[in-house]
């Protein structure tokens, strides 16, 4: 019983990091993810002292000076701009401090597991993504239940309702969704690399069941999670062996329980949509883009009309596409696509260094983990795919892939301990 409180406990912890939220009773700039970092420092400090040495990693290094170097393009922006809008200015205390609340959770779950790998992070980040669903549903069917959350959470809600969208307690709109999104992909990798060698079926049809729960829910909450989910899918399709002559018997049996658990989704979401009209509106939202193509033809959603037509809003003058404007926070150019505004914000100059961090993660985690590389290169792709839709990136995860190797003794030494694949992709038992 002890160790299931533990275990609950931990989950909590990384619900706070990987959904941040704010609390009502304390100052708007302190969320769950700040305090993390406050725990994950002197938890770091003390490791370092322990060990009576400090040896940065190069790969966290390269990462560490990216994030500098970005930061500071960012604030020449500002200052040639003459404005005072430091959301990308401060880029390195973000990277701090996703790095220190990272730890925190890490450190956590190897206190109560005994080690930390890229499959226990996954089992956590999943079943954290389908609580926030549950929640989601929860908080927006009940009126008590809302009012309670909205009392003493603090998350930004009040545009969310403006909207008319579901929220959970830090899952909300297209944050939520680039949440859902990497762990569909993480899911992916799982099912493409190591469970076919455990041969542990019913872990399969475990994390099958998260899988489609996540990428049908989640779109309830933000239509973003599609891209996880298609990218998630794609993966799994062309590294099974399904379009080869000649079929591993453990593939045959995994696509034959995809197939069951497809129908069996399909059946259920069928029924609630005829009986339940909630449930109806749900899907309509979810997945308005198919229904829209099955009633009239066109493959379309609200969201992709308002990108396709008054979105791309791009510099005017030379000086704006080198340097930016200076100006990012609010709906300054009356738009949300990445792209566009961060060469609005620090032009050319500082996106560069910015995909710069993004492609340097990527690659240096792939060049280390082989066996992993389509992870990797989804996750690179992903990062350059999201800004089409949405302003934000997707360090956090990487983080905790810095505090993975960290917890194990790697971070802050200059030795490799990646080669042998005893850290971060070592396979154990929950």
């Amino acid at each position: 019983m002890i160790k299931v409180l533990m275990i609950c406990f931990v989950g909590l912890l990384v619900s706070c990091y990987f959904f941040s939220f704010g609390f009502t009773f304390l100052p708007p700039a302190v969320n769950t993810k700040i305090i993390l970092a406050g725990i994950g420092a002197p938890l770091l400090f003390t490791q370092l002292f322990r060990s009576r040495r400090v040896e940065i990693s190069r790969q966290l290094f390269t990462a560490t000076g990216l994030a500098i170097v970005f930061s500071l393009v960012c604030y020449i922006a500002t200052d040639l701009n003459r404005t005072d809008d430091f959301a990308y200015a401060t880029y390195y205390l973000s990277f701090a401090i996703w790095l220190l609340a990272g730890y925190t959770v890490v450190f956590a779950i190897r206190q109560v597991h005994g080690y930390t790998n890229f499959h226990i992070l996954t089992y956590y980040l999943a079943a954290v993504c389908l609580a926030q669903c549950i929640l989601a549903i929860w908080i927006d069917s009940s009126p008590v239940v809302q009012s309670l959350v909205d009392r003493y959470i603090e998350q930004g809600q009040a545009f969310a309702q403006e909207v008319d969208r579901l929220y959970g307690i830090g899952a909300s709109l297209d944050n939520a969704g680039v949440r859902f999104s990497l762990v569909l992909i993480m899911l992916s990798a799982l099912f493409t690399r190591d469970l076919f060698q455990k041969r542990t079926m019913w872990l399969t049809v475990i994390l099958l069941i998260l899988f489609f729960a996540i990428l049908i829910l989640g779109n309830i909450i933000a239509r973003t999670t599609s891209i996880g989910g298609v990218m998630g899918l794609l993966s799994i399709f062309f590294t099974t062996g399904l379009f080869h002559r000649i079929i591993r018997v453990e593939f045959v049996r995994f696509f034959t329980v995809l197939s069951i658990l497809m129908l069996v989704s399909i059946l259920v979401a069928m029924y609630f949509y005829t009986h339940n009209e909630l449930f109806r509106g749900y899907m309509r939202f979810a997945f308005e883009g198919f229904f829209n193509y099955y009633e009239t033809g066109e493959f379309r959603t609200d969201s992709t009309d308002k990108l396709s037509t008054n979105m791309w809003v791009w510099p005017k003058n030379t000086r704006t596409w080198l340097i930016g404007t200076g100006l990012f926070d609010g709906w300054i150019f009356n738009t949300d696509i990445g792209y566009c505004r961060f060469v609005l914000y620090c032009g050319i100059a500082g996106f560069s260094v910015f995909a710069s961090f993004f492609i340097f993660n990527a690659l240096s985690f792939l060049s280390r983990y082989k066996r992993y590389k389509l992870l990797f290169l989804s996750l690179l792709a992903f990062s350059f795919v999201i800004w089409f839709k949405v302003s934000t990136d997707i360090f956090l995860i990487y983080a905790l892939f810095y505090g993975v190797e960290g917890v194990q003794g790697s971070l802050f030494t200059s030795k490799s301990t990646v080669e042998n694949e005893n850290s971060l992709f070592n396979l154990g038992n929950v």
